[in-house]
């Protein structure tokens, strides 16, 4: 049984140009497509670029659709707001709250 023998850089270069104009012959052998044929796929292209511009706008008219009735929901269940406390009135939370924490701090 032979052993292996390790390919020069000849035959490596070689064979990768045989592999490329393989490559090469095999696309020319392909046949050329026809105007009609073309034609065909680009329209079919253009109908489905078209197809799915219209499904995008409803969808995005859908979402807008949604969002005004959302909206309209949200105003007819606000409820009557809850006054605002005057500028004394939270003036004077806010100096009990800071009146708790002196006291808790002075206990340690």
């Amino acid at each position: 049984m032979s052993s292996y023998k390790e390919p020069s850089f000849q035959e490596r270069a070689a064979l990768a140009n045989k592999a490329k104009l393989d490559a090469v012959d095999k696309l020319r052998a392909k046949p050329k497509l026809d105007e009609a044929t073309l034609a065909a796929r680009r329209a079919a292209a253009e109908a489905r670029e078209q197809a799915q511009a219209k499904a995008r706008a409803e969808k995005l008219a859908a979402r807008e659709l949604e969002k005004a009735a959302k909206l309209e929901r949200a105003q007819m269940s606000i409820e009557p707001a809850v006054p605002t406390k005057t500028d004394e009135e939270r003036k004077l939370e806010r100096d009990a709250r800071y009146a708790a924490r002196k006291g808790r701090k002075g206990k340690k």
